[in-house]
């Protein structure tokens, strides 16, 4: 490579001085002026820059001033679109089994725990490939050029010169044998994996057990806004009979102003009732994971049987129960992967065998050229081409590193330590929650059948006082007292059996066994 000029290189060097102290201002004030990017004033609107899709550009100050906008950021139409859901049959009546089958498919936090069990599951890949061969290769090239000139008493010489070459070489690292620390660390992330899948299954329970509650509770929703639209009715006979007295002179005024009263007031009760529904509808469609807009007919809960009572858990249940809860599962492996941690940590502490082999190619070329004052201009090549390679079985043997590898295993033992008492505390929590839930039911199955008699004895408390009133022998206000206990009757049988349905699914969950629709 040859290179001539007949300009002196000295003249740019003040030119270049000068373009590297431009530079060097240049990039020194670019830390400061990112400021321009935050809003100029606590007080007024931020308006980002955006692009000709609508989306906020990052790193461009906006061009509007600071007191122009408000502050409701613009729309970026990539946000508008709804996400894509399971399909759904508008005209399918769905059943609480079939709406948990939907929620595992479109639920996002089941999604999410999928993908966290995939990367808990190929962190042990990453772990387990840590300590195995390692084969890298390097490749450097090199350009050097040089021009000289040399003049004097009246004559010229000088010379030009360049070489180019490169190495490529391959690298070899092996860790052979560390006394089980490798195989320690591959132990500890399998079962930080087995903790991973067991949050993910565990979160499908959580699915199940919340779109349960919402089933259940939409169900009672639906149904006080059936009785409050039956006591419409009621309310609307017991007004019309008190105006028939009237016409027949012998009820009163107050009677006809109570009973229209007691309509109107109902009438704004069933709204309300109605508007409760509405939101429970969408409260179980939100725990499904569909849109809120979406067109679903559910299934009726309220005809579901319940069993009159519970019998006594016993000791050998509630153990069963433990052994398949997932925190409980959960936090055994997380005492494993800490017992791993521990030999892992005293490995650190022996030698460890490695090999490790580099293989090298190396070339080059160099070409001179020089100018006498007197003669021809004579050439030098030069070529260079070398190979190597090494193959080396080496021992590394810890002598001090000031107590860092004591203080790693006197963590690792404090966190097998902490393992244990998480796994006591997760099982007297997990004890409690189980005879909780199981007492909640057995409260609530008791309750359910305390609601039915006294929804019985109500209607029946009712029927006589309305005949009495019509056939002119009753008191309207017997008849109102009666309504209205009938009325509450009713919507305590809903929330009782709506309650007992909720607690059996909280059992379920509680004890591990939650898995379709609970029974």
């Amino acid at each position: 490579m040859h290179r001539h000029s007949s300009l002196d290189p000295a003249a740019y060097r003040p030119a270049h001085a000068w373009l590297a102290a431009v530079s060097a201002l240049t990039l020194g004030g670019c830390a400061t002026s990112s400021e321009r990017l935050a809003p100029t004033s606590y007080d007024r609107p931020w308006t980002p820059a955006t692009s000709a899709s609508g989306e906020m550009v990052a790193g461009q100050a906006a061009d509007a001033p600071a007191s122009a906008g408000s502050f409701v950021l613009p729309e970026n139409p990539a946000l508008a679109a709804l996400p894509a859901a399971p399909e759904t049959d508008p005209q399918h009546l769905y059943n609480l089994a079939e709406l948990l089958d939907l929620a595992h498919s479109a639920n996002p936090r089941a999604r999410i725990a999928w993908y966290e069990a995939r990367n808990a599951a190929l962190t042990t890949g990453i772990v387990r490939s840590s300590t195995g061969p390692k084969l890298s290769a390097t490749g450097v090239g090199r350009l050097h050029t040089s021009d000289s000139t040399v003049s004097g008493l009246g004559l010229t010489g000088g010379g030009d010169s360049s070489s180019t070459g490169g190495v490529v070489a391959l690298s070899l690292e092996w860790l052979l044998f560390d006394f089980g620390a490798r195989d320690a660390l591959v132990q500890a992330s399998r079962q930080q994996t087995i903790v991973a899948n067991i949050a993910f299954t565990a979160e499908h329970q959580r699915v199940t057990h919340e779109v349960a509650l919402a089933f259940y509770d939409d169900g009672a929703a639906r149904a006080r806004s059936r009785t409050a639209d039956q006591a419409v009715e009621i309310a609307a006979a017991v007004q019309a009979a008190a105006e028939a007295r009237r016409e027949r002179g012998v009820g009163t005024v107050m009677e006809v102003a109570q009973t229209r009263q007691a309509t109107a007031q109902l009438r704004f009760a069933a709204v309300q009732a109605h508007a409760a529904a509405e939101d429970a509808r969408l409260h179980l469609l939100t725990a499904i994971g569909l849109s809120p807009l979406t067109h679903l007919q559910v299934a009726d809960s309220s005809d579901r049987a319940l069993p009159t009572g519970l019998a006594d858990r016993a000791e050998q249940a509630v153990g069963k129960a433990l052994s398949r809860r997932p925190d409980m599962l959960a936090a055994l492996a997380n005492r494993k992967a800490s017992e791993a941690g521990v030999r892992a940590a005293r490995a650190d502490f022996l030698p460890k065998v490695f090999a490790s082999g580099t293989a090298a190619y190396s070339g080059g070329n160099h070409d001179l050229t020089s100018l006498p004052g007197l003669g021809a201009e004579p050439t030098l090549n030069l070529s260079d081409h070398r190979t190597s390679g090494s193959l080396m079985l080496g021992v590394r043997v810890p002598l001090f590193d000031g107590g860092t590898r004591a203080a790693r295993l006197a963590q690792a033992r404090n966190r097998v330590e902490m393992a244990n008492a998480s796994l006591e505390a997760t099982r007297s929590s997990a004890v409690l929650q189980i005879v909780t839930a199981e007492n909640a039911l057995r409260s609530a199955l008791e309750a359910n059948a305390a609601a039915g008699e006294a929804y019985a004895a109500a209607r029946t408390s009712f029927d006589a006082a309305f005949a009495a009133y019509r056939s002119g022998v009753g008191a309207i206000t017997d008849v109102n007292l009666a309504r209205q206990q009938l009325l509450s009757a009713e919507n305590a049988v809903t929330d009782a059996k709506a309650a007992a349905l909720r607690n059996a699914a909280t059992l379920a969950l509680a004890t591990g066994s939650l898995d379709g629709a609970p029974e």
